[in-house]
């Protein structure tokens, strides 16, 4: 049972980053943070970067922690991981790279 849980890690991680970031897109848009300056632009993409990249950090964690070797666990293991992390990078990089606080 315990592969179904590495396999399943970085899938989850993805949906709850989705979630996250999402909910940041409307907290930020709610309260104006596109108004806000920080160091490295407004506030509100400031914030969704910052839990995307440490997400995707520890997406890296999982798959370099998954298990080695050709056993099919294993595989499922690090399948689970990769998908997680393409997934967090390609579905939530366009919501960091435009706008659409109305």
């Amino acid at each position: 049972m315990r592969w179904v849980v590495g396999m399943m890690a970085g899938p989850v991680l993805w949906a709850v980053l989705f979630a996250a970031v999402y909910a940041l897109h409307g907290i930020g848009c709610a309260w104006g943070w596109t108004g806000v300056a920080a160091p490295f632009g407004s506030l509100h993409i400031v914030a969704m970067a910052g839990v995307w990249l440490a997400g995707l950090v520890l997406h890296v964690g999982i798959l370099a922690a998954a298990p080695k070797g050709p056993a099919r666990e294993a595989r499922l293991h690090r399948m689970g991981a990769w998908i997680g992390l393409v997934a967090s990078g390609l579905t939530l990089l366009p919501v960091l790279l435009t706008s659409t606080c109305g």
